[in-house]
């Protein structure tokens, strides 16, 4: 991911102008990452080692959810819908 695409995230996830290690903006990063990760492995199945990656990623997104619905579960509530990551 290059520096001009997680610019653009965090400026659409931040909560304030330096912003830049909230849950919101920690969340949007790791999902992209898993995307990115993930179409990756459509094309190289065995890749074992990149596998592992995407599920550390996807626990470590889990817990940042977790905490976030702890802690404001309105929050929580919008960037699920932001991110579309619940149907």
């Amino acid at each position: 991911m290059d520096k001009t695409t997680k610019d653009s995230i965090r400026k659409d996830f931040q909560k304030h102008d330096r912003d830049t290690g909230s849950s919101d903006v920690q969340i949007a990063l790791l999902t992209k990452r898993i995307a990115e990760i993930t179409d990756h492995l459509k094309s190289h199945k065995k890749d074992l080692s990149s596998r592992r990656g995407l599920l550390m990623l996807v626990n470590k997104r889990r817990k940042l959810l977790d905490y976030l619905s702890d802690k404001d579960n309105e929050r929580y509530k919008q960037i699920i819908k932001q991110l579309n990551l619940r149907h």
